[in-house]
């Protein structure tokens, strides 16, 4: 079986051709599990063609953005598909003015976090397990190791407006250098002892005008804010002074302008913006804490599926800032736990070992705060089980409510490794709140998927097997027979030829299996023709391909020869178009099989059942040479 591997700028390569190429793009940027894109215009097929590429998890449309989501491995296709386009020339102004404020703003706020969020989640998950060592060890705390590796937990926070103005810059298109510059006086000691200063009630000022005691140390939008202004003074110096003197006086008088602008201006108001926020979303806690539970454990995850969660970071940070605890994260955590417990249910309730196997690879990353794969890949796949971790989400987060949870260590991504962050002496039903909220969070929806089942995969299973496995009763079988021929259904070879397993195509992605099962055919004729009733659900742009699904839901990819997406289309006549239903029998696609060889390409056709995970198995005929119409595959519900 051929060797699989991770071939990143491979994949960015195919989502960039199936987008429509680097003259379509306007801007890409990347959150922790997704490639997000700005089109200058839509392509009705590139969201059915990106889905299916190997090592993606799904596509959302959304906020004038294509988000292609990846999961973990995200860092790695971004860094390639960011060398296959020229990120400095794109429009971004172009990019800047679509959507409306609100799309732009839950924009910056992901261009911004995402690349830094797995280092607080690392500093968080320090923080927690400082907490249970000093719960065991009560000595521990006043120790040189605690010490060493305390300050370890809280450096990212501390200067986090030097990450935040690392990737602002970035964002804003400003040089990385002057934003670090001005965002680290931000959190100069001396800044800080001078408003400690200020607090005492003494007076400071700058030119004649008084400064606050606004301390900038695990700030948020004052370094973002800094940055985004910056953006505009560094353009209006670089297009307006000499180049001779511009690489000296343009940071010189950006670090003096901004600076002092932030501590006067941008910061004081920016903080109070930041931490009016907070104090609404507090009272709301502190006041109906039950609907604050409700409305962020059943929704939470709504926001991560539209990637607007980011826009909660400011405000999360603010009541760390300026209380120590925060209670959005202790129900943050109840909720992405409610979805591990849905993949969880469906683990135990799923016939096919395919959908358990991708539950459990959900389930994994699920424990790490990271909800993504478990959402797209079995969730909301199946919609019951989201729709009843949501509900479990809500149920757990009430319940914690009545015990006042907090978390006292900020979690980068909440979930079952930070309920520790709940643990604080001055609180101590905090944690037992969130203990719980999270047991029913991840009991709930088991029961609930036990009870109700989980969709289309348990209904179809259920109604072909339940009377002979469940109830077990004698003279059931001429209906388990009808059931199991109900629950099978042919794909017939699309044309006539050599029959070649997929492991031997010489092309990776289809030989790996990662793509789906199937079979591969070297034709010996030039007319694809349908294999089942069904519909044309994809056609690639250079005519190469054709998606097909059958009436009864069986995704059929037909990949006309090895690497000939080269020949733009030249050598592919189609007979139908994308959306078009058919018949068995009825010819597709013409090719001309010469000018394939010609061009020195394989006409070997990988024909690939893309959806055999939903399935408990796809049946390969021992052919070695097929014929038109030919029994090719049977698929098993």
């Amino acid at each position: 079986m051929a060797k699989k591997v991770r071939d990143y700028p491979k994949l960015a390569g195919d989502i960039l051709e199936a987008v429509g190429g680097e003259e379509n793009i306007i801007k890409v940027s990347r959150c922790a599990t997704r490639l997000r894109l700005v089109l200058k215009r839509s392509r009705p097929q590139a969201k059915e063609q990106v889905t299916s590429l190997p090592g993606v998890i799904t596509v959302v449309e959304n906020n004038g953005q294509f988000q292609v989501v990846i999961g973990q491995h995200v860092g790695e296709v971004y860094e390639a598909f960011a060398s296959l386009v020229n990120m400095d020339t794109s429009n971004d102004d172009q990019s800047e003015k679509q959507g409306t404020i609100i799309n732009r703003v839950i924009a910056t706020m992901s261009a911004v976090f995402a690349p830094f969020i797995y280092i607080l989640a690392a500093a968080g998950i320090l923080q927690g397990t400082l907490i249970l060592i000093n719960l065991l060890f009560s000595g521990f705390e006043a120790t040189g190791t605690y010490e060493v590796l305390s300050f370890i937990s809280w450096a990212p926070f501390t200067f986090l407006p030097i990450f935040i103005a690392m990737t602002a810059a970035k964002h804003f298109k400003v040089n990385t250098y002057i934003a670090v510059a001005c965002s680290a006086a931000l959190v100069s000691p001396t800044w800080t002892a001078m408003a400690d200063q200020i607090a005492s009630g003494e007076t400071i000022s700058f030119l004649g005008i008084a400064l606050s005691e606004t301390v900038y140390t695990s700030s948020v939008l004052p370094p973002l804010f800094l940055v985004w202004i910056l953006s505009y003074l560094e353009k209006f110096l670089n297009k307006n002074m000499n180049e001779v003197v511009r690489p000296l006086f343009v940071p010189f008088i950006c670090m003096i302008v901004m600076v002092p602008l932030t501590i006067l201006l941008i910061g004081p108001l920016s903080t109070l913006g930041a931490n009016g926020i907070a104090n609404g979303y507090n009272f709301l806690a502190e006041n109906a804490p039950a609907l604050a539970g409700a409305i962020i454990g059943s929704l939470w995850q709504v926001l991560v599926i539209f990637g607007v969660h980011w826009g909660v970071t400011p405000m999360v940070l603010a009541n760390f800032d300026q209380y120590g605890r925060d209670s959005f994260q202790a129900y943050q955590t109840i909720a992405v736990i409610a979805q591990v417990g849905a993949v969880l249910g469906v683990v135990l309730k799923a016939k096919s070992q395919e959908t358990k196997k991708v539950g459990v690879s959900a389930g994994v990353t699920g424990i790490f705060g990271i909800t993504e794969p478990a959402i797209y890949g079995v969730n909301l796949r199946f919609k019951k089980p989201f729709i009843f971790g949501c509900i479990a989400g809500a149920v757990g987060a009430i319940t914690a409510s009545f015990f006042t949870p907090y978390y006292f260590a900020y979690a980068g991504l909440p979930g079952p490794l930070t309920i520790v962050n709940g643990i604080d002496s001055a609180f101590p039903m905090s944690i037992w709140g969130i203990v719980i909220g999270s047991l029913i969070a991840i009991v709930l929806p088991v029961v609930l998927i036990q009870i109700f089942g989980f969709g289309e995969d348990t209904a179809k299973q259920a109604g072909s097997q339940g009377l002979v496995e469940e109830q077990g009763q004698p003279g059931e079988t001429a209906a388990a027979a009808n059931d199991a021929k109900v629950n099978e259904e042919i794909v017939d070879a699309p044309f006539s030829g050599n029959v070649i397993p997929l492991s031997e195509v010489p092309d990776e992605v289809f030989s790996s299996g990662a793509m789906g099962k199937g079979v591969a055919i070297q034709p010996t004729e030039n007319k694809l023709y349908a294999p089942f009733d069904g519909t044309v659900v994809m056609i690639a742009p250079t005519k190469h391909a054709i998606g097909l699904r059958s009436e009864t839901g069986i995704e059929l990819l037909v990949h006309i020869g090895i690497d000939t997406v080269k020949l733009d289309g030249s050598p592919f006549n189609l007979h139908v178009e994308d959306g078009a239903v058919f018949k068995k029998g009825e010819i597709l696609v013409e090719f001309d099989e010469e000018a394939i060889i010609g061009h020195g390409l394989e006409t070997i056709t990988p024909v690939i059942v893309t959806n055999a995970g939903a399935y408990e198995e796809v049946i390969i005929e021992d052919l070695k040479q097929s014929i038109f119409n030919q029994k090719l595959m049977t698929v098993v519900k």
